[in-house]
């Protein structure tokens, strides 16, 4: 049920995204959506997952969150910083489980993909605030 509801958020917040929103909220949302096509490929064997380092998930997270980072620091918006931060969070994932290699691999899966769901609302929230702000700017012009 949890990979349903994933996908179809991404699905939906992703092309809203690409299809109404700004360079960032695109670029944004192509990271998401080739990030989380190749995750399945760079995990280990479902058996044996989470249970040491993820080593092909700290790759394509690192290059998440470089992406993230750089589209912020570019960004005339706040909120490319709230997903930078939410990232690095996930980032923090990879780092604890190398510190604690006994912990569980339940808590280091879901600490890895939890702040996914969070990114993605921000980045649907970010598309629909940047179209009202647009169609605002367009109705200003128009009567000025």
């Amino acid at each position: 049920m949890r990979v349903y509801l994933y996908w179809s958020l991404l699905a939906l917040t992703c092309g809203y995204a690409l299809v109404y929103g700004r360079r960032d909220e695109r670029v944004t949302a192509l990271v998401c959506i080739i990030a989380s096509v190749m995750m399945p490929f760079v995990l280990a064997p479902f058996a044996s997952r989470y249970v040491g380092v993820e080593t092909g998930a700290v790759i394509v997270d690192t290059g998440v969150l470089a992406i993230f980072v750089m589209v912020a620091l570019r960004s005339d918006r706040f909120w490319p910083l709230w997903i930078s931060g939410l990232q690095l969070t996930t980032m923090m994932s990879h780092v604890l489980k190398t510190i604690r290699f006994d912990l569980l691999p339940w808590a280091y899966g879901a600490a890895e993909h939890f702040w996914s769901y969070p990114i993605l609302v921000i980045i649907a929230v970010a598309t629909w605030r940047g179209q009202r702000r647009s169609m605002a700017q367009r109705s200003t012009a128009k009567t000025a």
